[in-house]
């Protein structure tokens, strides 16, 4: 193997790869980026045995080959060389050479046949979204997936073409027990037979890193087990989560009768600042609605209380809630409009937040004791 290719597009396409290898493996040759010179220029592929992630880059090869070296080695030497460089690769004597002006390094490598690869199989379902809409989809759900790993089939988003809906939608949801997030989409050609699917945590997250630097479209494959997202020259294949996600329309409220109308900033602003007096064990705030305005209070045992009075078109019966101030704040951080319709029912019931009606995205809340 023998090529030169750009430093900066080196590094950018490591970027992406590397962020999928863990820093710590006890198979060694997860640690390793598998490297592809041919005519077509630089192949990389790295894995973590549930997600595969390829990228090709333009390169002058004089010599194909394939070999593996460590990842994050080669993604740090990269990085500090300097811009503009002309980085050439060779391999010989299952080392290798990586030299960028004066600067000459010597690798390790691992064989390529012992690296695994996750990505092949049939795709039945295709369907393309604009990236942008793919960002708006994952920032509106992914705060709500559980980290609690015992219930696995929480730690992702729940994508799926709910049958009975028309006009047909493709709709995401996230919920980790206290809150649920749910975005939904008119759904794309050739996604009308796709099967029920959980994308895993660490999917999404490397999905949204790839679609900073991304406009245009996502080509998305999908397989009962595997999902792949083509996104620029990435490809990134992921296995999808075991199991059945809960029925989630059980906890959408659709009777509560109080309706609170708010700024979502103002809420925020306001919330952000009552809850600085809030200690890490009690992170609940109380609202308390009267005609036309909600008064916000945290009460701590250590730091004392804090109360603020904000401005609201509410005209219910007045009564006190009490929510986790972050879970409402991640929540509001979604709003992007002037208004925020908050349902209620009662201080025990679940509580609907969404901009309108008619808006993509909705959330679900349930209270807390204060």
């Amino acid at each position: 193997m023998k090529l030169v290719v750009e430093r900066a597009t080196l590094l950018k396409a490591l970027g992406h790869v590397q962020s999928v290898v863990e820093r710590r493996n006890t198979i060694p040759i997860l640690s390793n980026v598998l490297l592809v010179a041919e005519p077509a220029g630089l192949r990389l592929m790295a894995t973590d045995l549930d997600m595969q992630i390829v990228e090709t880059v333009p390169a002058d090869v004089e010599v194909p080959g394939a070999t593996t070296v460590s990842a994050h080695t080669l993604f740090d030497i990269v990085r500090k060389l300097p811009d503009g460089a002309q980085v050439a690769l060779s391999q010989a004597d299952r080392r290798v050479t990586v030299t960028a002006g004066r600067a000459r390094f010597q690798l390790q490598t691992l064989p390529r046949e012992d690296f695994p690869v996750i990505g092949d199989g049939d795709f039945p379902v295709t369907f393309e979204l604009p990236a942008e809409t793919l960002r708006e989809l994952i920032d509106k759900t992914r705060f709500a997936i559980s980290t609690e790993e015992t219930r696995y089939y929480l730690n992702g988003i729940f994508l799926h073409a709910p049958a009975g809906v028309s006009p047909r939608v493709l709709r995401a949801v996230a919920t980790d027990g206290h809150r649920l997030a749910r975005f939904e989409l008119p759904l794309p050609e050739g996604a009308e037979s796709m099967p029920d699917v959980i994308v895993p945590r660490k999917c999404i997250a490397e999905v949204r890193k790839l679609l900073d630097e991304r406009d245009g479209t996502v080509a998305i494959a999908l397989s009962p087990t595997k999902i792949r997202f083509t996104i620029g020259a990435a490809v990134l294949t992921s296995k999808l989560i075991e199991g059945s996600f809960p029925d989630y329309s059980r906890v959408i409220p659709t009777a509560n009768d109080r309706l609170l109308r708010i700024d979502p900033h103002t809420l925020a602003e306001g919330v952000d600042r009552v809850t600085a007096i809030a200690s890490d064990k009690v992170r609940a705030v109380k609202l308390s609605l009267d005609h036309d305005r909600v008064t916000l209070s945290v009460t701590s045992p250590e730091n004392g209380t804090a109360s603020e009075e904000l401005p609201a078109d509410y005209g219910a019966p007045g009564f006190d809630v009490g929510f986790n101030s972050r879970y409402l704040l991640d929540i509001l951080a979604q709003v992007e409009g002037d208004q925020v319709e908050v349902h209620l029912a009662d201080a025990a019931a679940p509580t609907l937040i969404r901009e309108g009606e008619s808006a993509k995205a909705l959330y679900v809340l349930m209270p807390m004791r204060v």
